[in-house]
């Protein structure tokens, strides 16, 4: 059974080798973990990953092949706690939720949860006011609200909370995706602007043979610097969230944008831009960058691609404080333009279907941002996004332009 594991791993692309194969079965035999798939989990990942890059390739290939099996400790244990609270989830028909009326804006949201906070003194399930689980209440989780502060719940369900009261984590794209098609290289090739830098290194074989007819048939051997692709690109990246559910394509663009172009810098946001991005969604609670930093660091003739969904509150992007994780002091619209300020050649590129853009409306307000300049994660997308980014006429935005931030 372990060797049809260990080979849909290495099918699954997580390197694991015959050593640490022969490791994990020597640990097995010394009974290191012993009935609790749960120990056997943390022994194996620990014995055939390498690199935590693998760990959810690892998590895929385990979930699907141990699927259904459970530790002899566990067979007969009772029904944990929260297996039925998840059960008596409150699911309203359609007819239920139109009759659900929000609080009357954002202003109005968080003066009513702070209200809240100050009043409420015990656990609530149920119902439509105080802070709690399976009601409609626009405050707690596993309920209804159309628009709610999500607070202590494990995901999202109905993607409608404009506030999220938790401490979550994402994980970083991987850049070593082999993708399924080549079209999108090819579309990104698009986007070249080449120039000889660096040593001369290359013969120049005209200039040479011009060189050595003039010299009389002694060899002139004439050196150039290697042509290379000049464009500076600059990629930010939306992760988590509704991005759960376009990882794969995201996984291909990243993979096939750190090939294609060598001077390439990339950022992560969620769901819009605000004055901070991080390389790392490990250590993004820690490892912060300044978005103002940023912008003063890159000089003005990268080429700026935005990679999201655009799929969110509109608070988030029109109110200063809307941001679903933080107190932004800033609307996101407001960084937004400043990067556009910077940055006049960026396109926002769109992973959901261009059909559904117009039932959304922070798309519509992004859209707007970007002058147009949005396009959908596809070939065609991307292939009119390059070109665009290739030409020297940018759209303008249809915003008014705000000042940079300044210390």
């Amino acid at each position: 059974m372990l060797i049809e594991f260990f080979l849909k791993l290495r099918q699954g692309g997580v390197p694991a080798s015959i050593k640490e194969f022969l490791m994990l079965i020597e640990a097995l035999e010394q009974q290191i973990a012993f009935g609790r798939m749960e120990d056997f989990y943390y022994l194996a990942r620990t014995c055939l990953v390498k690199d935590e890059k693998f760990f959810d390739r690892f998590d895929l290939v385990f979930s699907a092949y141990f699927k259904g099996i459970v530790g002899v400790e566990d067979a007969n244990a009772t029904i944990p706690e929260e297996w039925l609270r998840l059960i008596a989830e409150k699911h309203l028909t359609e007819e239920e939720k139109q009759l659900i009326e929000s609080l009357g804006g954002w202003q109005k949201l968080m003066e009513t949860l702070e209200q809240r906070l100050k009043e409420q003194k015990a656990r609530h399930e149920g119902g439509n006011k105080w802070i709690g689980t399976g009601g409609t209440s626009p405050f707690g989780a596993y309920g209804y609200n159309p628009e709610g502060v999500r607070i202590g719940q494990q995901g999202s369900r109905h993607r409608r909370a404009v506030k999220v009261w938790d401490q979550r984590e994402f994980k970083n794209l991987d850049d070593n995706v082999e993708l399924g098609t080549r079209n999108i290289k090819v579309a990104l090739r698009k986007l070249r602007k080449f120039a000889r830098t660096g040593a001369p290194e290359e013969l120049d074989l005209e200039d040479t043979i011009r060189a050595t007819a003039k010299n009389a048939g002694w060899l002139d051997l004439k050196m150039v610097a290697e042509k290379r692709n000049a464009v500076k690109v600059l990629l930010f990246l939306d992760i988590g969230g509704s991005m759960d559910d376009h990882i794969r394509v995201c996984e291909q663009l990243f993979s096939a944008t750190r090939t294609e172009f060598k001077h390439l810098e990339y950022f992560y946001f969620h769901n819009f831009l605000y004055e901070r991005v991080w390389k790392d969604n490990r250590r993004r609670a820690t490892e912060r960058i300044s978005t103002w930093d940023v912008l003063h660091k890159y000089s003005h003739d990268y080429k700026v691609i935005f990679v999201g969904d655009a799929t969110m509150s509109p608070y988030e992007i029109t109110y200063p404080g809307g941001s679903v994780e933080h107190a932004n002091e800033e609307a996101g619209s407001v960084w937004l333009q400043r990067s556009l300020q910077v940055y006049s050649q960026a396109i926002w590129l769109n992973p959901q279907p261009e059909s559904v853009w117009n039932y959304h409306e922070s798309i519509t307000i992004t859209r707007d941002l970007m002058g147009g300049r949005m396009f959908p994660l596809t070939i065609d997308g991307l292939d009119r996004g390059m070109r665009l980014l290739s030409s020297t006429h940018v759209p303008q935005g249809r915003t008014q332009a705000m000042p940079l931030p300044t210390e």
